[in-house]
């Protein structure tokens, strides 16, 4: 596939796996169009992607808000004609036990990964149609098993790729492509900003940065994998396992993730 002139909608474009995103697209020949609460970062953003001749557009945008994603999308449309791809990668993780934790957590946590992607979905899908072109959610490793002490976030991001899986059976005749990227940890400040039991940000991350992928690596893969019409996209050797011994051991599973989680500093398992 090539990406040249192909308008790419990206959420959570200010930072992290957004960021890294723009530029990916960007260096291929897109025209990208980027929404995220930062709009000073993304003015920033754009400013280096103009600089390289590359078309963009962004707008302030907040995923949990409906009329901001249905801005974002008409956005894309006038100034480039259409929607080609659009990449649902706003996120926010937590780190709390389910005993411990504010129901609001959960309830801010599946308003930003869950229903930020669906109205971004909503408003873009019939372009995506029109072109035949890609819907891609940014999920985790947490999407395919429960991750202890992140009960909202694998809520989350199990609701996105039932609701991404059954969006794409409804397009098999309409040559709508839909992709589920599922990364590692990755070395991004979505670690920084999870929530804690009351709500607060973690403000540090318990991992280490080096052992990490890199945003950058996480973006080259997701376009590769669009490229390739991938339909999961598994980027590490944890995700595969995951996907392997959830067939034929869950309960090994539960175990193995348990314990992983458990050598976390501060880690709440004992």
């Amino acid at each position: 596939m090539n990406f040249k002139d192909k308008v790419v909608v990206i959420t959570g474009a200010s930072s992290g796996i957004g960021e890294a995103l723009a530029y990916e697209f960007g260096a291929q020949g897109a025209r990208v169009v980027m929404g995220a609460r930062r709009e000073e970062k993304l003015a920033q953003i754009a400013e280096k992607l103009q600089k390289q001749g590359i078309q963009c557009a962004f707008r302030a945008t907040d995923v949990t808000q409906e009329a901001d994603c249905q801005a974002l999308i008409a956005l894309a449309v006038e100034r480039f004609g259409g929607v080609d791809i659009l990449i649902c990668n706003a996120g926010l993780s937590m780190r709390a036990l389910f005993d411990d934790v504010d129901l609001q957590v959960l309830k801010r946590l599946m308003d930003v990964n869950f229903w930020g992607a669906v109205y971004c979905t909503k408003y873009a899908l019939p372009y995506i149609q029109a072109s035949h072109g890609t819907i891609v959610g940014v999920s985790s490793v947490a999407g395919l098993h429960g991750l202890p002490g992140r009960t909202g976030y694998s809520a989350s991001k199990y609701a996105l790729e039932g609701f991404l899986e059954t969006v794409r059976i409804e397009n098999l005749k309409k040559k709508v492509h839909v992709m589920i990227a599922a990364p590692g940890f990755t070395a991004t400040n979505v670690r920084f900003s999870a929530l804690t039991a009351d709500g607060s940000s973690q403000g540090s991350s318990p991992r280490e940065e080096g052992k990490m992928m890199t945003a950058q690596e996480v973006a080259h893969r997701i376009a590769k994998g669009i490229a390739r019409h991938k339909r999961l996209l598994l980027m590490e050797f944890n995700g595969r396992a995951t996907a392997f011994i959830k067939k034929f051991a869950p309960a090994l599973l539960d175990r193995l993730f348990y314990s992983h989680m458990a050598k976390e500093p501060n880690s709440p398992f004992k």
